[in-house]
């Protein structure tokens, strides 16, 4: 008799049962791995309330997450069973121009598991091995779970390829904009300087690596730029927040010839100015989640304590409580930074 296992399903937006389904039987090429913790991102939250582009209904999600190897399918060598791991949660074609060019975080047929495709939440997951990588011995299943969005942040912070000693300016201190915080001193930043409209969070930037962290519901965000870092002002601003206000900000502000690297989701089509950009001959850059290097540094520095993760840690849920977990999020806005989902509570 095939064995059984729980998974949750998303039915529609707010909507969120559990059901009953086989344990997956890995394929040749994969592994089975059995889930411990499950991160809960911004972009979850925007599935969970049906403002997510670029999804359908009904879904499994998961896509930050840990957990341990206990079958091999039959061609893989390089892992054993008993291992702990993350996984990677980009399926790519491998056939497109950006795939065959190294860049499959671009895929021109990109889904990510959890949103166009079934994600981790399950007592178990089927997945290529290629698409694990192994946790070091000091890392919890807790922190093996956050690796997905610091990779984010490593990536992001790469994408300004003179970074050592730079002056850089981050705008959003939420998780993303934390760990990016953490990813620039880690990668040689010289100096950070944060920016939120929550004490709070300011409060946990400074604490994590920010040199300079201000309200700009207190402050006016020109003045005290020019006052931490002079009339040369940043060499490259992080958008982390996602709004119109913050990319003005970064465009009003930015030194003439400087770069502004967009990381935020943009809920709606955003209003810029381009007239200033262009006037200030600026560099507009983006960021797109991560590659394999990515998540390799992203455990090396997590492993070496360059970035943090247990601060972000904000609350933890049982399996069966996954609605609760949103609940706790929709109440908690402004304090909460990482919700985590205890697949199995038992190690953590």
């Amino acid at each position: 008799m095939q064995k059984m296992m729980q998974q949750e399903l998303m039915t529609e937006p707010k909507k969120i049962m559990f059901r009953q389904v086989p344990v997956p039987v890995p394929g040749p090429d994969q592994v089975l791995v059995k889930i411990k913790k499950i991160g809960i991102c911004g972009s979850d939250i925007h599935v969970f309330h049906g403002s997510h582009p670029y999804v359908t209904y009904p879904l499994t999600q998961g896509h930050e997450v840990s957990g341990q190897i206990v079958e091999l399918g039959d061609c893989v060598t390089d892992l054993a069973v008993g291992q702990r791991v993350t996984i990677e949660p980009q399926v790519f074609c491998g056939r497109c121009y950006p795939c065959l060019h190294g860049k499959y975080n671009l895929c021109e047929k990109l889904k990510v598991m959890g949103f166009q495709t079934t994600g981790t939440a399950g007592e178990y997951f089927a997945v290529d091995a290629s698409k694990v990588d192994v946790l070091p011995d000091n890392l919890t299943y807790s922190e093996g779970a956050m690796i997905e969005p610091t990779a984010v942040t490593v990536h992001a912070a790469k994408r300004f390829p003179d970074l050592v000693g730079a002056k850089t300016v981050v705008l959003g201190c939420g998780p993303i904009g934390i760990l990016l915080i953490q990813s620039l001193k880690a990668l040689g930043a010289g100096q950070v300087f944060a920016t939120d409209i929550s004490d709070a969070r300011l409060e946990l930037a400074k604490q994590l690596g920010a040199d300079y962290a201000v309200n700009t519901l207190k402050e006016d965000y020109a003045q005290a730029l020019l006052a931490a870092y002079g009339p040369d002002k940043a060499d490259v601003i992080y958008e982390c927040a996602g709004s119109d206000i913050t990319m003005d900000q970064a465009i009003q502000n930015a030194r003439k010839g400087s770069v502004i690297i967009l990381v935020a989701v943009f809920g709606k089509r955003a209003n810029v100015d381009l007239a200033k950009l262009n006037d200030s001959e600026l560099d507009l850059n983006t960021s797109m989640m991560y590659r394999h290097e990515d998540y390799v540094d992203a455990i090396r520095l997590v492993k070496e304590g360059k970035i943090r993760l247990k601060p972000l840690q904000s609350a933890f849920f049982a399996f069966e409580d996954f609605p609760k977990a949103y609940e706790f999020i929709d109440n908690n806005r402004e304090k909460t930074m990482k919700v985590l989902i205890d697949v199995d509570p038992s190690e953590e």
